[in-house]
């Protein structure tokens, strides 16, 4: 019940934000969310104990390509805003160089962190302010969520071969298989009650790509945290670890489905 209450109610409010909230309360929301998310990888990265003024500058920093699309909604102002993030942390590091005994090592992690969740990010609101964004992004959620929850109980159930053993032990082929079905399944319930017109051959192969690149996002968090020594990004999400544990699969596939939709023209 600990995962299963607190489950259900973000489950419910993401879906009342995209269904029901304006573009603009959504963009609030994934800015504070992003943020959050930002924080929790800061606090993996350094390693140890950090000034809270500090830790908040650098999440601010990392933030900053969401930011901007918030205000400019339009993909060609996407790299302006990474840019600046960028040079910013460099400006951060030639003001602390001497003091870090790992420079390289901890520039590179940060650097990471902006395009994890930085620039990834930054296409929840891109998608959002699509023609249906809404929808596309119930539906990208429901791929990502169907697909996670699929490859739970399968691999449990009959998983015996190891998919990527010295990243996630637990995670299996049959699972990942599991996972895909499962996201399918998802997928034709969701589409076919919140699209106005389905264009089934693009979903279907959007929905198998996508469940890919959602388990390659939650096995790059995995790597994160097995190279950082974290056993959950955070503790917000009370039975569900931090932010970035709830987000990793959708980090990867929100990018995916938002070029997939415009460079098809669907």
């Amino acid at each position: 019940m600990k995962r299963i209450v607190p489950g259900l109610f973000i489950a419910g409010f993401w879906l009342l934000l995209l269904l029901k909230g304006s573009v603009l309360l959504f963009s609030i929301v994934v800015v504070v969310v992003v943020l959050v998310g930002c924080d929790e990888y800061v606090r993996m990265a350094s390693g140890e104990e950090q000034k809270t003024s500090e830790r908040l500058f650098l999440s601010f920093t990392l933030a900053i390509p969401v930011a901007g699309v918030c205000i400019f909604p339009q993909i060609t102002v996407l790299p302006l805003f990474t840019i600046l993030s960028f040079f910013i942390l460099t400006g951060y590091f030639f003001t602390k160089y001497s003091f870090f005994e790992d420079n390289y090592l901890r520039f590179c992690r940060l650097v990471f962190g902006l395009i994890y969740v930085g620039l990834l990010g930054s296409h929840l609101v891109l998608l959002r302010y699509l023609p249906d964004g809404g929808a596309w992004l119930v539906v990208v959620s429901a791929i990502t969520a169907c697909s996670d929850s699929g490859a739970y109980f399968v691999g449990r159930a009959i998983g015996k071969h190891k998919l990527c053993p010295s990243i996630s032990p637990n995670k299996t082929i049959e699972g990942a298989l599991g996972g895909v079905v499962a996201a399918l399944l998802g997928v034709v319930l969701f589409a076919s009650v919140l699209l106005p017109v389905v264009n089934w051959p693009f979903l279907l192969f959007s929905t198998i790509l996508l469940s890919g690149v959602g388990i390659a996002g939650d096995l790059t968090e995995s790597i994160v945290k097995r190279g950082t020594g974290t056993k959950d990004s955070g503790k917000c999400l009370a039975g569900h670890g931090g932010v970035l544990d709830r987000v990793d699969s959708l980090l990867f596939a929100a990018p995916v489905l938002y070029y997939l939709i415009v460079l098809s023209g669907v």
